[in-house]
């Protein structure tokens, strides 16, 4: 059988009722921008993180790019991040006019290691964003620390992490700022575009929320050029039916992790780390081997859903070339980046479909072994 990589219908399929009712509520309401539909959102995202506050904006990007900007980076500022990530994390630091500084990775978890990171600090470096790739929350400990000692800001990328936590504390509310996507395949996705910036810094918040409605104070009184990265009220209102199902919807991408564990155990895959229980939401379930490529085309061809997150990384993609580096300045990324295979992971996907990715996987791997032992014997 084929497997997806996800299945949006059979996710939605469940709560469309309710997802109806919430849009005819809208409808009924008159008000489609800024509304009673958002305010609840924010309220109720607020509570659940334990924050002062939640403000919704139009998409992680946006969200990265408010919460640079109310944390003071800007021109002539260095942010230190990693380049293993999708490049909306980059293109945020770019669009305050900050200079991306990269910093390597652990190669068993794939996250930034905050050892590099402070080889990295100089005395233009401003701030730090860690992402918590994959949707597991990175040494937050050690990187807090580093921000401390040398007196930066910490502005999280969770955008792949919706309710992970470690150390008794939600990915997100280590920083100064929190910052999520509601893109429609995250753990928690809207149907269609949304973000979020969260903290408990009441002059970030303010100025977050000025900044996303045209650098408004109050209507008509603009206070400085802003934006408009503001969320429909539709968009809010799906979210505040998908709210209530993301912690079961966890539960089971775990449940999904720990069959691929069993059933990867000797496929010739490297499975990725776990971590202490609750930090890793799986966004993704990321594998690695050597000959990806090669397993990529073996996998689409068996009907099996495979992507790659993410093939090249930000230094050596052409927007980028200008930030210094090049092939060889991030050996440990680089690598990872030419092994990681993401396998289909999903709230909805079943022990059946996880056994059909493992059969075709091991399948490979025995095609492997036989072509070696053949051009062994005949040598």
């Amino acid at each position: 059988m084929s497997v997806p990589f996800v299945d949006m219908n059979r996710l939605h399929e469940p709560n469309r009722d309710e997802l109806l009712a919430a849009f005819a509520r809208v409808l009924d309401s008159g008000g489609f921008v800024q509304g009673h539909e958002v305010e609840a959102f924010e309220r109720e995202f607020a509570l659940a993180y334990g924050v002062r506050h939640a403000l919704a904006v139009s998409n992680g990007t946006t969200a990265l790019h408010l919460a640079l900007l109310a944390n003071g980076i800007g021109p002539g500022d260095e942010v230190i991040t990693v380049a293993n990530t999708f490049i909306a994390t980059v293109e945020a630091i770019s669009m305050v006019g900050a200079t991306p500084v990269f910093a390597d990775i652990d190669y068993q978890t794939m996250l930034m290691d905050p050892t590099d990171v402070e080889r990295r600090i100089t005395a233009r470096t401003r701030a730090i964003i860690p992402v918590h790739l994959y949707g597991r929350v990175c040494d937050m400990p050690a990187i807090m620390d580093l921000a401390r000692r040398f007196n930066l800001k910490v502005i999280e990328d969770a955008c792949q992490a919706h309710g992970a936590t470690d150390f008794g504390e939600r990915a997100g509310t280590f920083g100064e700022s929190g910052c999520f996507s509601f893109y429609p395949t995250k753990n928690l996705g809207t149907v269609g575009e949304g973000g979020m910036v969260i903290t408990n810094d009441d002059t970030i918040a303010e100025r977050v929320a000025m900044l996303r409605n045209h650098g408004q104070s109050e209507r008509h009184v603009h206070v400085e050029p802003g934006f408009n990265y503001r969320i429909s009220e539709l968009q809010a209102a799906a979210l505040r039916v998908f709210v209530p199902h993301l912690e079961r919807w966890n539960e089971h991408r775990a449940r999904v992790a720990a069959w691929y564990q069993e059933a990867l155990g000797s496929s010739g895959l490297t499975l990725p780390a776990n971590g202490p229980a609750g930090a890793h939401v799986y966004h993704l379930y990321v594998a690695r081997h050597a000959d990806r490529d090669a397993l990529m085309r073996h996998l689409s061809a068996a009907g099996v859903g495979a992507a790659i997150h993410y093939p090249t990384p930000i230094h050596l993609q052409p927007a980028y070339h200008s930030a210094g580096g090049g092939p060889g300045s991030l050996p440990i990324t680089e690598h990872a980046c030419s092994e990681i295979v993401s396998l289909p992971m999903h709230p909805t996907m079943s022990r059946a479909e996880v056994d059909e990715v493992a059969s075709s996987v091991r399948a490979f791997n025995e095609s492997r072994q036989w072509a070696a032992s053949a051009a062994g014997g005949g040598a």
